[in-house]
């Protein structure tokens, strides 16, 4: 299939362009992304990437991420893949915050990503995408923050940014 595009932004996510996905990963080239965290009850839905991603294989990170197309509105990127990775519909989603964060991998790749982070209520079922995600957990918030502090090494770089942002809301 095509390697979908991203889209570059400056500072303050205005759009500078597009450049394949791998590209931008390969050279560090700050485009858009998000993180989505899915809760109910004081649990937050979490994913554990796929062993085999291009980065942060076999780590717990929130619900879902990614980055919207070109053209494509940020929560409706959101909504796409939340179903893509785990069949999962959430209508009302709301974006919290966002931050950039730069993160060089061992394996050289880059992240260096304007972080849209979206929160949605939600208590429904979810049937991973095996080539995403190896597992799924609801966790409880006082576990998880726990957890994070004890074991940051379990969790990617940017979920120790901003889960922080979203236990406090829920």
């Amino acid at each position: 299939h095509m390697e979908p595009k991203v889209i570059l932004v400056d500072y303050l996510d205005n759009p500078l362009g597009e450049m394949k996905k791998g590209a931008a990963h390969a050279s560090p080239h700050l485009h858009r992304a998000f993180s989505v965290f899915l809760y109910h009850d004081g649990k937050i839905l979490l994913q554990k990437r796929a062993e085999n991603k291009y980065h942060c294989g076999g780590l717990w990170t929130n619900t879902c991420c990614s980055h919207p197309r070109p053209g494509e509105i940020t929560l409706d990127a959101a909504r796409r893949r939340l179903d893509e990775e785990m069949k999962i519909h959430v209508k009302r989603l709301e974006e919290i915050y966002s931050f950039v964060y730069y993160y060089k991998f061992d394996n050289g790749i880059c992240e260096f990503e304007f972080d849209h982070v979206i929160m949605g209520e939600y208590y429904g079922s979810y049937k991973l995408d095996p080539k995403e995600a190896e597992a799924a957990v609801w966790m409880e918030k006082t576990e998880l923050l726990e957890d994070m502090r004890a074991n940051p090494q379990k969790y990617t770089p940017w979920f120790l940014t901003c889960a922080v942002e979203v236990l406090k809301r829920i």
